[in-house]
């Protein structure tokens, strides 16, 4: 009787911790790093003047550019965009 309720015990415990780690692995696929400024650059920068101008940038940092660009010459730098703020998240139905 002892066994068979401490096998029992063991395999709750087993599945508890297989649901949690199963869990963490999925929040952090969740989790994308955002794209460096050399990233962008390669990416985004058209007319390849190795600046990244306010009129190339698209996305979620098209939406902020007014926020991410602070001393207003029309171009995001990448000291800027380490300052900027995460975008926010859209919203889950």
């Amino acid at each position: 009787m002892i066994k068979n309720k401490l096998k029992f015990q063991l395999g709750v415990l087993l599945i508890l911790l297989l649901g949690l780690s199963a869990v963490n692995a999925q929040s952090e696929r969740q989790r994308p790093k955002p794209p460096t400024y050399q990233q962008l650059l390669e990416e985004l920068d058209n007319n390849k003047d190795g600046k990244l101008a306010v009129s190339e940038i698209k996305g979620s940092l098209k939406e902020m550019a007014d926020e991410v660009d602070t001393n207003k010459n029309g171009f995001i730098s990448e000291e800027e965009l380490k300052k900027a703020p995460m975008p926010k998240r859209k919203e889950r139905n």
